[in-house]
């Protein structure tokens, strides 16, 4: 089983947003970075964006396939991981502590929309 943390919130495209303040800050979860395999390439979009939900916020490649990851909240990108350029690899090491990009929310009532950490589990499960 991968690993899922708690007090995250969860998509059905294996983004998790973990919130400070109006912050989402925004990553993948265990199980697409064991899904993608060894991360080679990892990129985000620019900081000053709008985005909208669903909207393609970055994408990751591996040496099995790549991926593009999904908004899980309208608003505006104000900080991008500038790590992930160079360090693509971390997403495999520390997935919950390596995010993409932090957005100020424009409607945090989207986050009712996710999956608690245990909803994400049974997901998991079907997948």
């Amino acid at each position: 089983m991968t690993k899922v943390e708690k007090d995250l919130f969860y998509t059905e495209d294996h983004e998790w947003v973990r919130v400070e303040d109006n912050i989402a800050v925004v990553g993948i979860t265990d199980y697409a970075q064991d899904q993608l395999g060894d991360i080679v390439y990892a990129e985000a979009v620019d900081v000053g964006e709008e985005v909208e939900l669903a909207d393609v916020i970055g994408s990751v490649e591996s040496v099995k396939m790549a991926s593009d990851v999904y908004s899980p909240v309208s608003g505006k990108i104000v900080e991008i991981n500038e790590l992930l350029e160079d360090e693509s690899e971390l997403i495999n090491e520390d997935p919950y502590g390596t995010w993409f990009v932090k957005i100020d929310m424009a409607d945090p009532a989207e986050l009712d929309q996710l999956m608690d950490d245990a909803a994400y589990i049974e997901f998991c499960k079907g997948e």
